[in-house]
């Protein structure tokens, strides 16, 4: 990396840039500067995981909705389902709970649900399960 380049890092950029180096990552995946330090950190873990952080690895989710990506990632769930930007995360949380307990979540896979309205349909699926 260039040390122009370099200097358009904040320190905590940095740690995380360093840190996919020394593990021998491929960090032009993540080494951009608009990339928030937490939003690098869970990039650099999916890498390190073996996980197509490319689902991801995409300035329209937040570190949130990103992680519960990744979560589902390394539970090997169906992620296509939430992977949407149109999803707040704990909207992402309750379709992800649903798909690890195996029900249909097609019930309550709207954005339009806030993640309340998502939790009460979830529960009720699963005990009628």
């Amino acid at each position: 990396m260039k040390e122009t380049q370099w200097d358009k890092f904040n320190n905590l950029q940095k740690i995380q840039i360093k840190l996919g180096l020394k593990k021998g990552l491929d960090v032009s995946i993540y080494a951009k500067p608009k990339y928030f330090w937490l939003k690098m950190a869970i990039i650099r873990e999916g890498l390190e995981n073996r996980l197509d952080v490319s689902v991801y690895a995409k300035p329209e989710f937040n570190p949130h909705q990103m992680k519960e990506i990744y979560i589902g990632l390394e539970k090997n769930l169906d992620i296509s389902l939430y992977a949407r930007p149109e999803f707040d995360w704990l909207q992402m949380e309750q379709i992800r709970l649903g798909l690890e307990n195996n029900i249909d979540v097609t019930p309550y896979l709207n954005p339009n649900f806030d993640y309340e309205e998502m939790k009460k349909n979830r529960l009720k699926i699963e005990k009628n399960k």
